[in-house]
């Protein structure tokens, strides 16, 4: 990696070709947006920024694929899994493929954002969790707003 600004961003492009392709995120914060064209946008993220990124493409028989990831975006000199559309890559947090999974996902978030609080706020430990709770099958932990508080000190002292 190099000392260049420009190698901190991190860019996810979304496509929208209604029945066919779908790439789309369910939260994030960019720093920046640019649309391509009527169909395609590129977000921009600075470092430490996490997003939930969602890709689902369908022919004429059916859905193909689903997937979700949770990424925190990386800074110059750490390590990154590569994810499909998003440059260079990231630490993924949580992948879960096929349809069902990622509603499961999503009605985490929901469950999540219904008590107020923001998943971009929420511990990676706990996206981690919920990805290996998924994988084994089993249902995650909640995530509280007691466990939510002791991350924030948690992450206030590092």
């Amino acid at each position: 990696m190099t000392d260049n600004p420009s190698a901190l961003i991190t860019t996810v492009e979304l496509t929208w070709i209604e029945k066919r392709v779908e790439r789309w995120l369910r939260f994030g914060r960019p720093v920046a947006d640019t649309i391509l064209d009527r169909q395609r946008r590129v977000l921009s993220f600075a470092p430490g920024s996490v997003f939930v990124f969602i890709r689902w493409s369908a022919n004429a028989y059916g859905t193909v694929e689903s997937h979700i990831d949770i990424v925190r975006t990386v800074g110059s000199g750490e390590d990154y899994q590569t994810v499909s559309c998003v440059q260079p890559g990231g630490e993924v947090l949580l992948h879960q493929s096929s349809w069902p999974r990622v509603q499961r996902v999503l009605e985490v978030i929901d469950a999540v954002e219904a008590q107020d609080i923001d998943p971009i706020e929420v511990s990676p430990d706990y996206w981690r969790h919920v990805h290996h709770r998924l994988e084994a099958r089993q249902q995650p932990d909640a995530y509280t707003k007691a466990r939510h508080r002791a991350w924030l000190r948690r992450r206030a002292l590092q």
